[in-house]
C-alpha cells in the first residue's frame, strides 16, 4: 500500500477503539463448544482479548455471507492467534509500516519492547497457521490462515480476507 487515505485512517481509528474496549461475553465463549475442539478453544483463550473479539466478529461476518464450513469458520476465529500479546502502540507501528513503508518498522524496532512483538506481527499469518496446526486444525484451515492476506483457496480465501478487513 502506497500511503493511506482518509478511509484507511477511519478504519484504523475504529480498530484502535475496538482494541481498547474489546471483550468476549461468556455466552460467546460457551457457543464455541459446539463446533471447536478443546485444543482449538485453548488456542482461542490464549489470544489477546482484542484478537478473540475480532475472530468472533470475523466468524459472524462469514456466517452472514453464508459460510458454514467449519474449516473456514475456524480460520476466521483463529487467524490472528500468532499476534500474541501485542499491545496497541506496537500494532499502530505495524499498521503504519504496512501503509507508509517498512522503514517505519525499522525505526519502531528501536523502541524498547517493540522488536520481538513487531516481528511477531509481521509474521503473524505463518505463526497463526503453525499454532492452528498444533491445535489440530485441518490442513485447509491452516492454509486459509497462512494465506489470509493473499488468498489461494478459491472457495473461501477471498471471503475470509474480506470478512477480516471489514471487522
Amino acid at each position: 500500500m502506497a500511503g493511506a487515505g482518509l478511509r484507511w485512517w477511519a478504519g484504523k481509528i475504529r480498530q484502535a477503539w475496538s482494541h481498547v474496549r474489546a471483550h468476549v461475553r461468556p455466552d460467546e465463549r460457551a457457543a464455541l463448544v459446539s463446533w471447536t475442539t478443546p485444543a482449538q478453544r485453548a488456542l482461542f483463550d490464549a489470544m489477546h482479548v482484542a484478537d478473540r473479539r475480532h475472530g468472533l466478529d470475523v466468524v459472524t461476518r462469514l456466517r452472514r455471507a453464508g459460510v458454514e464450513d467449519t474449516d473456514a469458520l475456524l480460520a476466521g476465529l483463529l487467524h490472528d492467534a500468532g499476534k500474541g500479546d501485542a499491545g496497541l502502540a506496537v500494532r499502530v507501528a505495524f499498521s503504519l509500516g504496512q501503509a507508509y513503508g517498512h522503514w517505519i518498522w525499522r525505526l519502531a524496532r528501536f523502541v524498547p519492547g517493540f522488536r520481538t512483538t513487531l516481528g511477531r506481527l509481521i509474521e503473524h499469518a505463518d505463526g497463526s497457521a503453525r499454532l492452528a496446526a498444533a491445535a489440530g486444525c485441518s490442513l485447509r484451515t491452516v492454509e486459509l490462515i497462512r494465506w489470509q492476506e493473499t488468498p489461494r483457496d478459491v472457495e473461501f480465501g477471498e471471503t475470509l480476507r474480506l470478512a477480516d478487513e471489514a471487522s
